[in-house]
């Protein structure tokens, strides 16, 4: 199996499931997930994609947030709603994924936020994600939306059986996502990891060192090697505004990824228009240098 640094798209029609999970650990640490923010239906780069130009700046994995699956959608890609993933991947040639929020009982911090059903962690909306086309799910959620780990198991465990065997199934939260108790360096437990990868997670997401108060170097790198004990990967995430930080900031955070052994490293989708494409590519060589990034940067999707 290729690592997924030198795979071209037409590796990666090919690949199934566990092939996909094969050639990102065999990566070693040096796989980037782009989010790409939905809320507001802009382009960074009109008439391009923000999936577009992600791509361009370095993204092997690219992640929606806020996308509905009951009104697909997404800026700058003209197509059918039922095509408008599997046309995003014909521009990019990559791996797509999207966000899925489960909302649990959790006290909250402040004042719950709405969200549509399309964006709900449901049994319908993963249905629908794997029929429109997509490589991955991220159980997780947005600011305020008192998503936690209690409903994230419960989603998994359902998910599990209607499309783990097609689809990546990721999970953990970013932030406190407004739960007053998981927050900080209580965002998770080893016992509520154990909980994940029992209920069907193959990648678990943890908040990237020095992103969330309290969520050190240290913490990350434990939960880490905890993870991959247990014969699965790990995703860091930077879910705080902290990918339109400065250059120094980032190139901080991603060599701190790196040395906590994570397995994918995701970059927010909070910077100017969605993403920040010079932090993106700033992470990209930070982790693994130019050789890497500009190899990513310029392979033909028609390779």
């Amino acid at each position: 199996m290729k690592r997924l640094l030198n795979c071209d798209t037409s590796d990666l029609v090919k690949m199934n499931k566990a092939d996909k999970l094969e050639a990102i650990e065999a990566s070693e640490g040096r796989v980037i997930v782009q989010e790409l923010s939905l809320f507001h239906k802009t382009q960074i780069l009109g008439p391009l994609s923000d999936a577009e130009v992600a791509c361009a700046f370095g993204a092997d994995l690219l992640l929606f947030n806020a996308f509905d699956c009951e009104n697909p959608y997404i800026a700058g890609v003209e197509a059918e709603p039922s095509e408008v993933v599997r046309k995003v991947k014909h521009l990019t040639g990559r791996m797509v994924g999207l966000n899925l929020e489960p909302v649990g009982k959790s006290e909250m911090i402040g004042k719950q936020e709405s969200m549509v059903n399309g964006r709900k962690a449901t049994i319908e909306n993963a249905r629908k994600a794997k029929e429109l086309g997509f490589d991955f799910i991220l159980l997780t959620g947005n600011p305020g939306t008192g998503v936690d780990n209690a409903a994230i198991i419960e989603a998994l465990k359902q998910m599990k059986s209607e499309v783990g065997d097609d689809l990546i199934l990721m999970a953990g939260k970013m932030h406190a996502a407004g739960s007053k108790k998981e927050a900080g360096c209580n965002i998770v437990t080893k016992e509520q990891i154990n909980e994940f990868i029992s209920a069907g997670a193959d990648v678990i997401l943890l908040p990237a060192p020095g992103t969330v108060p309290g969520v050190t170097f240290e913490f990350v790198k434990d939960m880490v090697e905890y993870i991959h004990e247990n014969g699965k990967l790990t995703l860091t995430a930077i879910g705080t505004s902290q990918e339109s930080a400065s250059k120094n900031t980032i190139e901080q955070i991603a060599l701190m990824c790196k040395m906590t052994g994570t397995d994918l490293h995701h970059v927010g989708d909070a910077g100017i228009g969605g993403m920040d494409p010079e932090n993106l590519m700033a992470y990209s060589v930070t982790i693994r240098g130019k050789r890497h990034t500009w190899t990513r940067m310029a392979r033909s999707i028609n390779r």
